[in-house]
């Protein structure tokens, strides 16, 4: 039996049809039975333990973005708080009174009483106490 070029064409087309056919219609298969089964409740465990790779990693992950996050969040927080106490001058206070636990005490309870911003104004707005009561020109006497 001789297979001329054009029939061994045929052939090859036909088969190629077909494998292209059962291939898909086999695939299409497997979809539908692994979701169902991952949909039912015989898969949890499996899945679970499946899963458990892909979990531990998420978990890893999160952790050290949840550490880099921490230290440069502190580390930012440490030093807003040190210009803080540079601006309103509170770690010198604490420093000259360090010695002596009352004078600490005195000069920490009036830093709390005026506040942050009470020690700003006092040092930003030179007007404090400026204004100067004004004189009307007349009182209403004759």
């Amino acid at each position: 039996m001789v297979i001329s070029a054009l029939e061994l064409l045929g052939y090859f087309i036909a088969w190629s049809l077909f494998y292209f056919g059962i291939s898909h219609y086999i695939a299409k298969l497997s979809k539908d039975k692994w979701v169902e089964w991952a949909k039912s409740s015989e898969s949890d465990d499996d899945l679970l333990i499946i899963l458990e790779p892909i979990v531990d990693e998420i978990e890893g992950r999160t952790h050290e973005m949840l550490e880099n996050f921490q230290s440069s969040f502190f580390g930012s927080l440490g030093a807003a708080s040190k210009k803080m106490d540079d601006a309103t001058g509170q770690s010198t206070i604490k420093a000259i009174t360090k010695d002596n636990p009352i004078m600490g005490l005195v000069a920490e309870m009036l830093m709390k009483r005026s506040g942050i911003e009470g020690l700003l104004n006092t040092q930003n707005n030179p007007e404090v106490g400026g204004k100067q009561s004004q004189k009307s020109p007349g009182l209403g006497l004759k």
